[in-house]
């Protein structure tokens, strides 16, 4: 089973400090088409920065017919000093605390918005398998999205193969970026009908 912990506080959202159960609104291929969806008709672009899933997710973006509409690109930023290098994440923080971290997901995404010229940026970062890394166990993975109105990060606690987590953390980094959208929608609305 997959466990997601709530939002980190690092980076604006709310930790309850304990696990619950992954909502599995969707498969990979539909979250990665609804996301475009959503992109495009708000006429906005996404950058991604992957580190373990390795390219997984600009896969299942560039899949879908029509995606060069939304998407910029993406940075696989495996190396730890890429993600200093290419996207800009805080040398100091990378010494200090390493690339597995909720910080670090943040400046990621962050960084691949403003490197790439994009609306939003998302990014992965976590330990795959077998051994663990930065004194992080296997499965501990942070997921986050950068937007017009700040930064989000996700705590991952999950469990499998690697194969097995770097999917789930595909698909939940693209969860949680068409839950920003919809919410970003949704309060353009609402600020375009006076507050109503």
């Amino acid at each position: 089973m997959t466990y997601a912990v709530g939002e980190s506080p690092e980076v604006g959202g709310a930790s309850s400090g304990t696990a619950e159960p992954a909502a599995e609104t969707g498969t990979t291929a539909a979250l990665a088409a609804e996301v475009l969806r959503l992109l495009a008709e708000s006429d906005q672009t996404l950058a991604v920065a992957e580190s373990l899933t390795g390219g997984m997710v600009a896969a299942e973006l560039t899949a879908v017919a029509g995606a060069s509409r939304s998407f910029r690109g993406s940075v696989t930023a495996y190396a730890t000093e890429l993600k200093h290098r290419i996207l800009g994440v805080d040398a100091g923080l990378l010494a200090a605390e390493g690339a597995v971290n909720a910080q670090v997901a943040a400046e990621m995404a962050a960084g691949v918005r403003r490197v790439l010229g994009a609306s939003w940026g998302i990014a992965t970062t976590g330990v795959a398998g077998p051994d663990p890394q930065d004194g992080q166990p296997v499965g501990t993975v942070f997921v986050a999205v950068a937007g017009p109105a700040g930064r989000k990060t996700v705590p991952l606690r999950l469990n499998g193969s690697r194969t097995e987590i770097r999917r789930e953390s595909a698909r939940t980094v693209l969860e949680l970026l068409s839950r920003e959208l919809r919410e970003n929608a949704r309060g353009q609305d609402t600020e375009q009908n006076g507050g109503i």
